[in-house]
């Protein structure tokens, strides 16, 4: 299978460069005997105009696309001999193995909605509109992702220049990069077997790694120690929280595992307790409140829960996931409290910790209050909590870059956990070379570290400007109410949808703001999230907006979607 980009007639350089760095490099060393030093670009774009020529010399785009594209026909025209050999098997084979029927049940119960049945027609019309297909509109804007470098958010170069020279070495013996970008390279490849990116690690991840993370999490807490053998590097946050929820599910019948979640929540959670055959035991948000967590809400789910399922789990995203909000000091203390009570493990979703818009908001650690609150919680309350390479100013997505530190776990308990990731054997070692990156970034006195610092801020900053802008152009709209987005990168506002519009949905089988989202992108070529893909109150409606398009992109959005709304209300009216 080509990596997705290289599915073309007549692939072009550009079209090579897509896919992401490590599909590349498989692809072209499986399939064309090429280096991986021809595939650096996809590391730090800026080589392909480096002075030193190296984009010509070291990559031989060139060369190398004219052999992709000898592999494209050779593999798009199959002999006759082999269409006989699939013919044969197919006869042979007439009844399959795996069907609808014999397939995991559990499998069919997942669903996703940051990447449904919307994002899937997003897809399909993009495709249309390259070919030349009539649309209301000449793009499809996907507003349904928190994606930064997707919607044209730029990488931070000490990051980027650093993954460049781990994956090829013989950088750093060239002009052009500081000196504690060198140093940082050359520190990482020590670390590594070989003294390469290419080696697989242990499978908690590289130690000096680990050791910078928890000398990260003791300054972000102010101290407080942490432990680099309770740190595991992991693919993303989304690995470790599976890894734990694995962990944690167990019994059968009245005794199966309740995990509590957040409503709305991301539906990574719901996918997995699917997957897992778990008991999803919802508690709700107030939207009243700026989406607060309210303990008497916690108590509430939890009785009710207890009389068919044993909730043993609270899983709580801070800042909030798919609503923005940012939960305050007073509010996490209660969430401690109640856990140690009912006797819970916590899992706290961290990875919007970096982004952080409204006056008056601050992020507080779930670890650091813990500590704070004294040993009576600190030394009881068992705790997992969760970071990432994909969102805060960084937005390195496709580097699947992330950690989990584990507070209070039963040394026996930790043995296993260790042995389930091991089975996967490692996290990604560039996403393992960019999380050590962000946790020890440029210190003042480094030549990198003004531009670091330059980037970082113009990032947050423009972040925080889009966050009030999406607020206070939504609130203008008859029918669209919408929290302040304190946190995180999306907008959840809710609709008010006339009761014609919620009966037309019905007749087609669809949710109402599934009914509402389509129609926006059929019309206008917006694609964002129905609310129902991520849980609300009983009769309410609302979507999910990211706020990561540029500004002016962005503004046309809005404006768009205004008129959308009062054009579809004043239909159903």
């Amino acid at each position: 299978m080509m990596p997705n980009g290289l599915l073309c007639s007549n692939p072009s350089p550009e079209s090579m460069l897509r896919p992401h760095a490590a599909q590349m490099c498989h692809f072209l060393a499986v399939n064309l005997s090429v280096p991986c030093t021809q595939v650096e670009l996809c590391m730090y774009p800026r080589l392909i105009a480096h002075p030193t020529g190296l984009g010509r010399r070291h990559l031989g785009v060139s060369a190398t696309t004219g052999k992709v594209c000898g592999i494209l026909q050779q593999r798009t025209q199959p002999s006759e001999k082999t269409m006989n050999m699939q013919n044969s098997n197919v006869e042979a084979h007439q009844v399959k193995v795996l069907t609808l029927d014999t397939m995991n049940p559990q499998i069919k119960k997942i669903e996703y909605a940051v990447r449904g049945p919307i994002v899937q027609k997003a897809v399909d019309i993009g495709k249309q509109l390259q070919r030349g297909v009539k649309w209301p509109f000449e793009e499809v804007i996907h507003a349904n992702i928190g994606d930064g470098h997707a919607m044209g958010q730029q990488p931070i170069t000490f990051l980027r220049q650093v993954v460049a020279l781990c994956t090829y070495p013989e950088l750093i013996n060239q002009n052009g990069f500081p000196e504690d970008v060198k140093r940082r390279a050359r520190k990482i490849l020590g670390a590594c077997g070989g003294r390469s990116l290419g080696a697989y690690t242990g499978s908690q991840g590289i130690e000096s790694i680990r050791i910078d993370v928890a000398k990260y999490i003791e300054r972000r807490d102010g101290g407080i120690p942490s432990d680099p053998t309770n740190i595991f590097l992991t693919t993303g946050a989304s690995d470790g929280i599976a890894l734990m929820l694995k962990l944690l599910i167990s019994g059968s019948g009245s005794v199966r595992t309740g995990v509590m979640i957040p409503i709305p929540q991301y539906p990574l959670y719901s996918a997995l307790l699917a997957d897992f055959a778990a008991i999803q035991v919802n508690y709700y948000l107030d939207e009243e409140k700026c989406w607060a967590l309210d303990v008497a809400e916690l108590r509430r789910a939890l009785l009710e829960a207890r009389k068919h399922c044993s909730p043993k789990v609270l899983c709580v995203i801070n800042p909030g996931n798919p609503t923005g909000q940012v939960q305050s000091r007073r509010c996490i203390e209660d969430v401690i409290r109640f856990a140690a009570e009912e006797n819970l493990y916590l899992m706290a979703d961290e990875v919007y910790q970096d982004n952080i818009y409204a006056e008056g908001c601050a992020f507080h650690s779930f670890k650091k209050v813990l500590f704070e609150m004294g040993p009576e919680f600190s030394n009881k309350v068992e705790l997992a909590s969760y970071h990432s390479t994909s969102k805060g100013y960084m937005g390195e997505c496709g580097f699947r870059g992330g950690y989990m530190e584990v507070v209070n776990m039963d040394p026996q308990v930790k043995n296993h956990l260790v042995k389930l990731v091991s089975v996967r054997l490692c996290s990604p070692v560039p996403g393992q070379a960019t999380v050590d990156i962000v946790v020890d970034p440029p210190q003042c006195g480094d030549p990198s570290y003004e531009l670091f610092i330059q980037e970082k801020t113009a990032v947050l900053d423009n972040l925080a400007t889009k966050a009030r802008l999406v607020e206070e152009t939504f609130n203008t709209v008859p029918g669209i109410h919408c929290n302040p987005v304190q946190g995180a990168m999306y907008s959840f506002p809710r609709l008010d949808l006339p009761p014609r519009a919620v009966e037309a949905a019905k007749k087609c089988g669809q949710a109402p703001d599934m009914f509402y989202c389509m129609r926006l992108l059929e019309e206008t070529g917006i694609c964002v999230v129905p609310g129902s893909g991520f849980g609300q109150l009983e009769g309410t409606h609302h979507f999910r907006m990211t706020i990561l398009p540029p500004v002016e992109k962005l503004k046309v959005l809005l404006q768009k979607l205004k008129d959308f709304h009062i054009k579809f209300t004043t239909e159903f009216l």
